[in-house]
């Protein structure tokens, strides 16, 4: 307790005695990038009026060039839906975008760029691109009406701005053409909400939250290894931290995860004190287990936090929108909180042990072995062999059970009760609650079930109907139905592409920097797969392929400067280079290596 009371004094000193570097961490607009995305099709509608559709939405702004004299006023919609008369859908609901400009006059053969008029741009925005740039909103179709010279001879482009991205860095594809779509989808998410240079949570509010950065920030080092989005958005919440409890206590992870990847620890050791104050730990009570229901507004540990208003109420959010929580029963110590309670002393044990403070180290991880005694106690029903969602509940959410196993609270003797009441409940969660539902199936070895969820094609609750709803970046929520004012561009929707990288095929960082890479895959059925993952030293490039006798075959390319361990899931004999290997951990050099677990040839 002594110990625990320093702990907390120091994190006050620190809070009180320095200064935050306020935007200091700022993008700069040389990182920044134009792309200018050419039309796909063009559609006349009537004399003089031209549906253009340029494939997929970006924030962006339209961009004209006639060779041609247009002496009549042009009217120019732009929107992201379009409606069932094949026409841009002005009443398209909730954030979806629509935007109206009316131009007078188009130079001749000169280039111009479109101002979007501020009526239709965010009424708050808490980050923007530099101011370099012109306002931008998303769409993806443009109609054109009272054009007066013929349309081949005027150009239109959608100027696209987004932070600096390599295309040619990542890739995926497989035999499952649903799976592919999907992943395409996710990616393009991450490139086209990049434009103000940080994670935000989408066109509505423009604003980071850490949960869903933390979601962005997975499936954007999945596929580039441009880091400065991501450190740019943890410096962001160290001063702007959200309300929700959960979002508080991904602050750990989001900068460990980014040590991970880019084997930096500059961002640790000078925020070290700030990730402690976000624990939480002195909401404690004697058995180790946390609850917010006696904070109030102006509590000194809002203030150690880093709240700028005083008024400021931290709530347990479990999951949003409120509908999407399988009806969670909220009690003041429940289980969603507490687990992540636990996974953050954890992360505080691997950041103390990261930069030299050994002690601290072993305090959180006594702390967090102490913490899952409790867990246990508290909230497991022995009868029933799952978890109820809070002390003195009498209900059994899915978020209970899936947040207690993707955080390692469950003990193994448990783990097929919870998984088997986690597969009765289906998707029964949001877009967010689906990053660790998919995750914790295949940390379980459950890929059958979790590829089934994520190819899903007749349910609402899966990507698939967002690809049908027609739109071409990740929605905030799976349909409008569950959330009214939902936007068509969430990137906190971008799950599948991170876990197809880093829990499908299983190609994750151990070891700062991508120093050594784990290659653990679970590609179920699929009959094929290629991928290509990025990091610092280079791209991990694989293949795999499933033959009619069911044996598995692969073919790796590392990078220099890396070591990567195969871990084989299944007993199967394997042939590695040619030659017999009992070990199915196998460490693969830089260089190309070939590998065939053979299906009826058991160790």
């Amino acid at each position: 307790m002594l110990k625990q009371l320093i702990l907390l004094f120091s994190t006050t000193l620190y809070f009180t005695f320095h200064s935050f570097a306020q935007k200091a961490y700022s993008p700069k607009a040389e990182n920044f990038e134009h792309s200018i995305i050419t039309p796909k099709t063009i559609t006349e509608l009537k004399k003089g009026h031209y549906l253009i559709d340029f494939g997929k939405a970006y924030f962006g702004t339209l961009q004209i060039q006639t060779s041609q004299k247009q002496g009549k006023k042009l009217i120019i919609d732009l929107g992201e839906k379009l409606n069932d008369q094949n026409r841009i859908d002005k009443k398209p609901g909730g954030y979806i975008n629509y935007c109206r400009i009316k131009l007078d006059q188009i130079p001749n053969h000169e280039l111009i760029d479109i101002a979007i008029p501020e009526k239709y741009l965010p009424r708050r925005s808490a980050v923007s691109a530099p101011k370099e740039f012109q306002e931008v909103i998303p769409f993806r179709y443009c109609e054109i009406q009272n054009l007066q010279i013929p349309i081949e001879s005027i150009k239109i482009n959608l100027k696209a701005l987004h932070y600096s991205f390599n295309d040619h860095k990542s890739s995926f594809t497989s035999s499952d053409t649903i799976l592919n779509q999907i992943w395409d989808l996710c990616k393009h998410t991450i490139k086209a909400t990049s434009f103000t240079g940080y994670y935000i949570d989408g066109h509505r509010e423009r604003k980071p939250y850490e949960a869903d950065a933390f979601i962005n920030q997975l499936s954007h080092y999945c596929v580039d290894t441009n880091y400065d989005i991501a450190q740019n958005t943890n410096q962001y919440f160290i001063d702007n931290p959200t309300w929700p409890t959960e979002w508080i206590l991904h602050t750990a992870k989001l900068f460990y995860t980014d040590y991970l990847y880019s084997g930096d620890t500059k961002y640790l050791k000078e925020n070290y004190e700030k990730l402690k104050a976000r624990s939480l730990i002195a909401l404690e009570r004697e058995d180790g287990l946390i609850s917010t229901s006696s904070l109030v507004s102006g509590d000194s540990l809002h203030k150690t936090i880093g709240f700028k208003k005083v008024n400021t109420q931290i709530k347990d959010i479990v999951d949003w929108p409120a509908v999407e929580r399988n009806n969670f029963q909220f009690k003041p110590y429940n289980t969603v909180v507490n687990a992540f309670y636990y996974e953050n002393l954890s992360m505080l044990s691997l950041i103390a042990s990261t930069i030299g403070k050994k002690d601290e180290a072993n305090f959180y991880l006594e702390k967090a072995k102490k913490l899952k005694e409790s867990y246990n106690d508290v909230f497991f029903d022995e009868k029933l062999g799952i978890y109820k969602d809070g002390e003195e509940a009498s209900h059994y959410s899915l978020h209970a059970n899936f947040f207690s196993l993707a955080m390692g609270l469950v003990p193994k003797e448990h783990t097929k009760t919870v998984i088997e009441f986690i597969k009765e409940k289906e998707m029964s969660c949001s877009v967010y609650g689906a990053q660790y539902l998919l995750e914790t199936l295949l940390q379980h070895y459950e890929s059958e079930y979790a590829l089934q969820l994520i190819t899903e094609t007749k349910k609402t609750r899966s990507w698939w109907n967002m690809i049908e709803a027609g739109s071409t970046m990740t929605m905030e929520v799976w349909d409008k139905k569950y959330k009214e004012n939902l936007d068509w561009n969430h990137a906190w929707g971008t799950a599948p592409l991170n876990i197809i990288t880093r829990n499908l095929w299983g190609i994750k960082p151990t070891s700062a920097g991508f120093k050594i890479a784990e290659i653990k895959p679970q590609l179920h059925n699929l009959k094929y797969s290629t991928i290509k993952v990025p990091t610092l030293k280079g791209e991990i490039i694989a293949t795999y392929n499933l033959d009619k006798d069911g044996n598995l075959s692969y073919e790796f390319e590392i990078p220099n400067n890396m070591t990567a361990i195969f871990h084989s899931i299944k007993n199967y004999q394997i042939l590695y280079n040619g030659f017999k290997i009992n070990d199915g951990k196998i460490e693969l050099t830089p260089g190309k290596h070939s590998l065939i677990e053979l299906r009826n040839k058991s160790k």
